[in-house]
């Protein structure tokens, strides 16, 4: 049975008042009283500083060397022992101006790397901050083999502890408790959030989760098998190999075929799964070999944008959304100039490179495997099958039942790009219709929302309007709840103000009105509108269960 820790503080001493958000005593002195006489059950201090910002910080763990803090602040950090053979590593950040909320964070892809962006970005906008390294250190799954805490820790145990430990160090140091506790997190950093909604209702009180990885086990098949397409792990010398210069070629034609589905050329396909992508346009003839594609090419291109389906013809995981490809982070990652996946969001199998994602080999191999010579070579449908039999550490994060959460007044913001290179959006939207045949809900509008944003890659990026406050990289100039989700997020839990869109910004500043789902992005001749859609209690993408 996995083991669940309880974290009891055992001594609480507090060390400072908080009065409208500033203290009545000297935040230096309190902030280093807390590494002497705060004790909590299985964690250490292990520093308790005071920050005058801006300044540049030593980072903990091997990820990245420095960190900025912007604010003025208190910055602890902790380790906690989860059980015998386990440990997360941590920080606090704790602003002096502080309004009463709590903030959790997530990770990404499998990394054990603490989020040092969003906690500068989390006390910038005065929440007591916390994240942590995910119960490991570093990019690489190695860390899983042989290793069940471990991997319990990743699955779901971390982000708890970083609610429960760090809720304690907050009321330490402020001398009160918070009145609000929010998440925040994307990619792998969205599958926690659900993770935590579904596992610990009583953690957060308002979760923003974008472009969650749940499903974890098949979306990683899934992932695993759109190299089998392409023949790895020998991709150079099978004839469906694509190279990256044929995959700009694609990438323009798919433009070319859906483009204006919406009524507006310009490099966005609003709704992806309107595009009925016809690769057969680029067979090559007439002796002409350039610019086309050959017949296993096109075999591979049939498979790849449509849903992968299972031994028995069920559905395991969403097709690739048409648009993708022509992700242009970096010629030189389209080119395969950097080959690791666990450091770059563009799909390995865009490269050019004969071999598996990382993420994906390493989670099959140490984690569901256990077996650190698996080549891969006979990776099939089998395998996933498998995995999800396994479920490692309870990982998967696909149940629908979210009456827990919902019942104590939670409210959970997802939101998910239309171009994501990474996750293809219509797991969001097979998790929205899970969500909603389990708790025998047509519409989760009253505590759950899902925006759908066109032209928006992974968590960031793309030629959209993809910045809307979802993390310390995609802020914006404008300080308003329709603006920034992290906002919305507090109006919806503190002053029961539902979002009804968000108001996303673009590169050039050019704004766009993104929908909650099962709204349309509709151009109305002058500009992009919502319009409902008739919601049956039947869902538009088939389950996979």
């Amino acid at each position: 049975m996995t083991s669940r820790r309880c974290f009891i503080v055992t001594v609480l001493v507090s060390t400072a008042l908080s009065v409208h958000g500033k203290y009545a005593l000297n935040p230096s002195s309190a902030c280093s009283a807390l590494r002497t006489t705060l004790h909590l059950e299985n964690t250490t201090i292990l520093s308790s500083t005071y920050a005058s910002g801006p300044v540049n910080v030593s980072a903990l763990g091997s990820c990245q060397t420095q960190a900025l803090i912007s604010s003025n602040l208190c910055r602890v950090q902790f380790a906690v022992d989860t059980s015998a053979t386990s440990k997360v590593y941590a920080e606090a950040w704790l602003p002096d101006t502080w309004y009463g909320r709590f903030l959790g964070l997530g990770n990404s892809k499998l990394g054990g790397c603490i989020d040092y962006t969003n906690l500068d970005y989390g006390t910038s906008m005065h929440f007591a901050t916390i994240g942590s390294n995910n119960g490991h250190d570093g990019l690489n799954g190695t860390v899983f083999l042989n290793q069940p805490e471990v991997i319990n820790d990743f699955a779901y145990r971390a982000i708890h502890v970083e609610a429960v430990v760090g809720k304690q160090i907050v009321a330490a140091y402020y001398g009160r408790p918070h009145h609000k506790s929010y998440y925040l997190g994307c990619s792998t950093g969205g599958r926690q959030g659900t993770q935590s909604a579904l596992k610990y209702a009583e953690d957060f009180d308002g979760i923003v989760a974008g472009a969650p990885a749940t499903d974890w086990n098949q979306y990683l098949g899934w992932d695993t098998m759109m190299g089998r397409y392409i023949g790895a792990p020998y991709a150079n010398n099978t004839p469906s190999f694509i190279s990256p210069a044929l995959w700009n070629v694609i990438a323009a034609e798919v433009l070319n075929q859906c483009d204006q589905l919406d009524g507006v050329k310009d490099g966005i396909i609003t709704e992806p799964d309107s595009c009925e992508f016809r690769p057969e346009a680029l067979l090559c003839t007439g002796g002409v070999t350039i610019n086309c594609i050959s017949r296993p090419q096109l075999d591979a291109l049939n498979k790849i944008y449509r849903p992968l389906y299972g031994l028995d013809g069920e559905m395991v995981y969403p097709r690739y959304d048409p648009g993708t490809e022509a992700n242009g982070n970096s010629q030189e990652i389209l080119s395969g100039g950097n080959t690791s996946f666990a450091y770059v969001s563009i799909p390995w199998f865009l490269q050019g490179i004969s071999r598996y994602s990382p993420p994906s080999q390493d989670w099959y191999r140490y984690a569901v495997f256990n077996n650190s010579n698996y080549n891969f070579e006979n990776f099939g449908l089998q395998d996933i099958a498998l995995a999800k039999s396994i479920n490692p550490g309870g990982i998967s994060t696909f149940s629908g039942n979210l009456s827990e959460f919902n019942n104590r007044g939670g409210k959970f913001i997802t939101y998910h790009g239309r171009r994501d290179e990474s996750i293809p959006s219509g797991g969001s939207k097979q998790l929205y219709n899970l969500i909603s045949q389990a708790m025998n809900m047509p519409t989760l509008d009253s505590f759950y929302r899902l925006f759908l944003v066109p032209g928006m890659d992974h968590c960031i990026g793309g030629p959209g309007a993809y910045m809307f406050g979802q993390n310390g990289t995609a802020s914006t100039a404008v300080n308003s709840s329709t603006h920034n989700v992290l906002l919305a997020i507090v109006d919806w839990v503190e002053n029961d103000k539902s979002p009804e869109v968000v108001v996303g910004s673009a590169v050039d500043g050019t704004q766009r009105v993104h929908c909650r789902y099962p709204q349309k992005s509709v151009w109305n001749g002058t500009t992009y509108v919502c319009q409902s859609a008739d919601l049956l209690f039947i869902p538009p993408l088939p389950i996979a269960m």
